[in-house]
């Protein structure tokens, strides 16, 4: 719902109920026939579950969108296995507090050939003035990323591979 703040406050008088998921709103609509309900949601689960579009592109943020993960066991993952479909990777770490330490892995990224799209710093909770960085990169060769990541890991801790996957285009 947040999401979709700005619209929602220009209709104070509707009533906003939150649901595990969009889609899952919209079938729990259409399943109970609920009139006078309506879900936010996108357009493909709108059309799924028959129900009408009211209105188009409601979120704060025209730029937004969701992402999904899937997680599985790598035996059984095919979709992925060939390295050339791979040209973007979410990732995860953390660094010192100390002067420069983001720029020197920064600095490595670029060095071979990565493109952040993305870089987001949370703090981690406890840990005072020390931040978990999620940081989406893309490329054009799954080696060079691979490199990279070597690379920068005796800079970084806690390091993680949220996933890689073929860009969106």
């Amino acid at each position: 719902l947040r999401q979709c703040e700005q619209y929602l406050q220009l209709h104070p008088k509707m009533k906003m109920v939150e649901t595990y998921d969009t889609a899952g709103s919209a079938k729990m609509i259409a399943e109970n026939n609920l009139v006078g309900h309506a879900a936010i949601c996108g357009r493909y689960a709108a059309e799924l579950y028959g129900l009408k579009v009211l209105e188009d592109d409601i979120q704060t943020n025209k730029r937004n969108f969701t992402r999904f993960l899937v997680v599985t066991d790598p035996c059984n993952a095919t979709e992925f296995k060939n390295q050339k479909a791979v040209d973007k990777a979410s990732i995860a770490f953390t660094l010192p507090h100390s002067q420069g330490s983001l720029s020197a892995v920064l600095v490595i990224f670029s060095f071979y050939g990565m493109n952040l799209t993305k870089i987001q710093s949370l703090p981690i909770i406890g840990r005072e003035w020390e931040y978990r960085f999620y940081v989406n990169l893309t490329f054009n060769d799954y080696t060079r990323y691979r490199q990279s990541i070597d690379a920068v890991r005796p800079l970084i801790s806690d390091f993680k591979i949220l996933g890689e996957y073929a860009e969106y285009k």
